[in-house]
């Protein structure tokens, strides 16, 4: 998980969230509190980005963890 602050250019987390992937990390979230997004990181997949969710689910690498994002947004 990358949370972005307001001085972060997006590139370099992007980058840093590929090379995670490539890696073998089986999930990776980029979080923008500024504009609201998370950018969902999978391997074999497209990036998924998501508009303001209220909640992010592990998915099968973290079974039953959910994380609130409401504060963040807030």
């Amino acid at each position: 998980m990358e949370l972005r602050s307001k001085s972060d250019n997006m590139e370099p987390l992007r980058q840093k969230m590929q090379d995670y992937i490539d890696n073998q990390l089986g999930l990776g979230w980029l979080i923008d509190p500024n504009h609201k997004t998370v950018e969902i990181y999978r391997i074999h997949q497209a990036v998924e980005v998501l508009k303001s969710p209220k909640t992010l689910s592990g998915e099968d690498v973290l079974p039953g963890f959910v994380l609130d994002l409401e504060l963040v947004w807030n």
